[in-house]
């Protein structure tokens, strides 16, 4: 699940304009860009790569580990099968309103072939130093710096957010997952911090929750479990019961979701909880040493 400066990545919907403009990011970086895919353009180049009508088509010519999709919210169920029976071991989907039952289709898919689906409504993963796939501005080196924390969010603005604040007290990270915000997705923030114990790389993580759903409070034994130290902010803290704030799945209703029943789970478990993003730095330093 963390992305590495060797995965190949294939970019269904590469020739559109949010697509050209990632994936030329992505390749001055320095990922390792196979190619990308678009029934309509199929057999030309764009930006010095091939175009292939499927991912089928391209795993035979140009062999990948990672797809990622900039496709609409209509497209992507097409678009997971597809770049699932390519045999990618990892699609990122960032479109989000993708139906709900869609997406359950999506999930059966990416099982049934062996392959791991994050998002949807993901804005991506970095690995900085190393590479990136989706629209975390990487290059940013404001932002991200190479560095032993690892982020895990739904949400990809406040990802960036404590990024930015790790960066600014020197800290940098191992690796950005976004998981996504939508009420379903392929990868829970559990496998995340799985995936970041088991990194040599990782000496701590931040994680990024927000209202809604049940994803941290399931999260929260997985957190306390780990060997290594989490610290954790929570946004939505003031947000009235029943709207929906930004993300799908950012909707609190019937006692369910809410920021306090969050902030119990994390903090019954021993994990921080951070009452401003600007405050994970701290709390993972004091963490840190701790564990020394």
């Amino acid at each position: 699940m963390i992305l590495r400066k060797h995965h190949r990545i294939l970019v269904s919907g590469m020739t559109g304009k949010q697509g050209t403009f990632w994936t030329k990011a992505m390749l001055d970086y320095g990922a390792q860009v196979a190619g990308g895919v678009n029934p309509r353009k199929a057999g030309q180049e764009h930006l010095g790569l091939p175009v292939f009508s499927s991912a089928c088509e391209a795993a035979r010519e140009r062999p990948f580990e990672v797809s990622l999709l900039f496709v609409p919210p209509k497209a992507a169920k097409a678009a997971v099968a597809d770049a699932c029976e390519a045999g990618a071991e990892l699609v990122i989907c960032l479109a989000e309103h993708i139906p709900a039952h869609d997406v359950m289709e999506m999930l059966a898919i990416a099982r049934l072939n062996g392959s791991r689906l994050v998002g949807p409504n993901t804005a991506g993963l970095v690995t900085p130093g190393e590479t990136f796939a989706g629209i975390m501005p990487a290059f940013n080196s404001d932002v991200f710096r190479t560095g032993n924390v690892g982020v895990v969010s739904r949400s990809g603005s406040l990802g960036t957010l404590v990024c930015l604040n790790l960066t600014r007290a020197g800290m940098g990270q191992s690796a950005f997952i976004g998981i996504g915000g939508d009420p379903i997705v392929g990868t829970s923030i559990g496998e995340a911090l799985a995936a970041f114990e088991a990194d040599a790389g990782t000496a701590c993580v931040a994680l990024c929750g927000e209202i809604g759903g049940a994803a941290e409070e399931e999260a929260a034994e997985s957190a306390a479990g780990m060997s290594k130290p989490v610290a954790a902010f929570i946004a939505g803290r003031s947000s009235p019961e029943g709207k929906k704030m930004g993300h799908a799945g950012a909707i609190v209703s019937g006692g369910k979701g809410t920021y306090s029943a969050k902030r119990k789970a994390f903090e019954s478990g021993g994990i921080a909880v951070a009452d401003l993003p600007s405050e994970i730095p701290m709390l993972l330093q004091e963490r840190l040493v701790q564990s020394e």
